[in-house]
């Protein structure tokens, strides 16, 4: 959606630097996810340095002598840290950034120490990988993931990074509730398609929704008469385009499923009234489609 709404050529255009772009954006994700690891590694790495330097302070008192160390200790934390797969492939990518924008760390990391989450984690009698899977799971959820300083750090660093962050944020607490003291390096570096047809789908999407605009743009139209014809030119006329792109061109995937899927994207990127626009224009064309007899479905539970 993000590379057809910035696509500002034609039909005939050669379409290898947008797909290009599509790929990369896809990939900037993965960087994303790699990022993120490597603030959490770093905030491991604070809570160390914090506890060496106020036990070499002069005027310490027992409390600063003796530091609690389970933010420290934790063990979901030292699994990411000491994981040397995963910080050889952020280090190969360039990802960790945070050395240079140290202050944002400061920021989480003062955050946390303030947080009930905190308190309540090292006062803590019981102690288990369990505790300290569910301590870095709150944090994160209650004070990294909404920091808005981090958002807007985010958004400064890629653009895209912004329309990628619920989707990463989802993936990395999926990940880190599956990790066990035993689990292989190998779970934190997931793979960024599921498969060869993931990427390949992204790639035809794209491509056949391009090279059909105009079609698409002319049976929008006849459905859409008393429209406004900016909506047709914002984000909902490039959805409506992708949808007529799989009734037509995806004969695997099922009317409810396209349908479905561009209502939720509506729903996060366009206009309150999105929803209810596409669905009715969709909602048409595909019960004409049915009664031609035209763009079927095949497979398994498409009848």
């Amino acid at each position: 959606m993000q590379t057809l709404y910035a696509f500002k050529g034609t039909e005939s255009d050669d379409l290898t630097k947008d797909e290009k772009f599509l790929l990369h954006s896809l990939d900037s994700m993965y960087d994303l996810y790699l990022s993120i690891l490597a603030l959490l590694t770093e905030l491991h790495k604070k809570s160390k340095d914090y506890n060496e330097k106020l036990q070499k302070k002069l005027l310490g008192s027992d409390l600063d002598k003796n530091p609690n160390t389970r933010f420290q200790d934790n063990a979901l934390l030292s699994l990411i840290s000491d994981n040397k797969m995963l910080q050889e492939t952020i280090s190969k990518r360039k990802l960790n950034f945070w050395d240079l924008d140290f202050e944002y760390v400061d920021i989480l990391f003062k955050a946390i120490l303030k947080s009930d989450i905190y308190e309540d984690y090292i006062n803590d009698s019981e102690i288990s990988f369990k505790k300290d899977k569910q301590f870095v799971l709150d944090i994160y959820t209650e004070i990294i993931a909404p920091n808005d300083k981090l958002y807007d750090y985010f958004e400064d660093k890629k653009l895209t990074w912004v329309d990628d962050l619920p989707l990463v944020n989802t993936v990395l607490l999926k990940t880190l509730r599956k990790l066990k003291l035993t689990s292989p390096e190998t779970l934190l570096l997931p793979d960024l398609y599921k498969d060869e047809d993931d990427r390949d789908f992204a790639r035809e999407l794209f491509k056949k929704t391009v090279l059909n605009n105009g079609k698409f743009a002319d049976e929008v139209a006849v459905k859409t008469t008393n429209w406004d014809s900016e909506r047709l030119a914002s984000i909902d006329g490039v959805l409506l385009k992708m949808a007529l792109c799989e009734f037509q061109k995806f004969p695997s995937i099922p009317h409810k499923v396209t349908i479905n899927e561009y209502l939720e994207i509506a729903k996060e990127y366009s206009t309150p009234k999105s929803s209810l626009f596409i669905n009715g224009i969709l909602d048409k064309i595909v019960k004409e489609y049915k009664s031609n007899d035209l763009h079927s479905k095949t497979g398994r539970g498409l009848m």
